[in-house]
């Protein structure tokens, strides 16, 4: 009986095996082909990752219009100068591109600077100064203040307003005034609705700067703002790290080191690092330049600014460059959105032609300027 089921079962059990084999081959079958066809299957082609390479530089400068040059010349010139098969491929560490601050990242007139409206605030509003302040401050404050009521900019005055920035915040430790100018950055905008002073940059521009950091460059905000006071108003708001930041400069020096020269002083461990009170530079026009040279060390690649203050820079830039190069001006011509000066963009627009920069249109080329929440008063 054994003997019998043994043979039944052996007999059953055959069908399996057979249905088994059958299946294993087949799967390698299938494997094979699977395996042929993926090393065989043809590349993606140039077409597909155009498209795609486009998608992502629309989504980049999302906030650009069609039309505007500096979206179609920025993307031209990234792709030639990444492309290592390109003869204007340029190295990382040669892609610089430098930016002005007022006026070109944010806005420059509500109704003044943003340094000219704190040193207003400090010498004149300023309940923990104002009575303390110099006839030589309050001096320069209502020349400010005949400026906001003009929009008539004083002869003399950046170096008037450099002078009086250094004496009226001397003595402050650099936490100290970096605080004091982040506490005014947030006070609200005078022109706009749900806007403060630190909320007032350009968002296109944001995305230049965001879209240059994408593609390995190396951005710097060289202002005539006060280093202190560009430091104070972009850090968090341009994806930049702090010490990208140069502006105009004032002295700094050893808390206890009072008239006593630099060389003749060492730093103790009782010592706090506080503003000097002397003002060193104006960081405008050819200055830009020589910091530049300075401080980089190279010459950059791309120039962004709004005005014949940034012209040196500018033209700097591209002229007789060892790299493929371009500057950008901003034109103030949208009166409706920002406070715009036709007859200031008008000779920007002249500039450009004479010197071969590229315009940009506030007016024109931008979807938003801070947002849709935002409007102008």
């Amino acid at each position: 009986m054994a003997i019998i089921m043994e043979k039944k079962n052996k007999a059953s059990a055959t069908p399996w095996k057979v249905i088994s084999a059958v299946l294993a081959v087949a799967l390698i079958a299938v494997s094979c082909t699977w395996a042929f066809t993926a090393n065989n299957a043809a590349p993606a082609s140039s077409s597909d990752t155009s498209v795609s390479d486009t998608a992502k530089e629309a989504d980049a400068l999302s906030l650009w219009n069609k039309s505007a040059k500096l979206k179609t010349e920025l993307t031209d010139f990234i792709k030639a100068i990444t492309d290592k098969d390109s003869k204007d491929f340029v190295p990382v560490d040669r892609r610089i591109a430098v930016f002005d601050m007022d006026g070109t990242l944010c806005c420059e007139t509500d109704p003044g600077y943003f340094d000219h409206k704190l040193l207003y605030h400090r010498v004149m509003e300023d309940p923990n100064y104002k009575d303390k302040a110099s006839k030589e401050e309050k001096a320069v404050a209502k020349e400010i203040k005949q400026y906001f009521d003009t929009g008539e900019y004083p002869e003399g005055m950046d170096l008037k307003h450099g002078k009086a920035v250094a004496t009226a915040f001397k003595g402050m430790t650099v936490d100290e005034f970096d605080a004091y100018v982040k506490a005014y950055r947030d006070e609200p905008m005078e022109s706009y609705t749900n806007l403060t002073n630190g909320q007032a940059f350009y968002k296109p521009m944001l995305q230049v700067v965001d879209y240059l950091n994408a593609n390995d460059f190396k951005v710097y905000i060289v202002s005539g703002t006060d280093r202190l006071i560009t430091r104070g108003l972009a850090e968090g708001t341009v994806d930049i790290p702090v010490a990208q930041m140069i502006g105009s400069d004032e002295s700094l020096v050893a808390s206890n080191q009072g008239d006593t020269d630099g060389l003749e002083y060492t730093f103790t461990k009782d010592d706090k690092l506080i503003t000097g009170g002397k003002f060193l530079i104006k960081n405008l026009k050819m200055n830009k330049v020589s910091v530049i040279q300075q401080e980089i060390g190279v010459k950059p690649i791309l120039s962004f600014g709004n005005s014949s203050g940034d012209g040196a820079m500018a033209n700097f830039v591209i002229n007789d460059n060892k790299y493929k190069s371009a500057a950008f001006m901003l034109c103030c011509d949208d009166t409706e959105r920002e406070n715009g000066n036709v007859e200031k963009a008008d000779k920007m627009y002249d500039l450009c032609d004479e010197n071969g920069w590229t315009p940009v249109s506030m007016k024109n080329d931008w979807t938003t300027i801070y947002g849709d929440k935002v409007t102008k008063k």
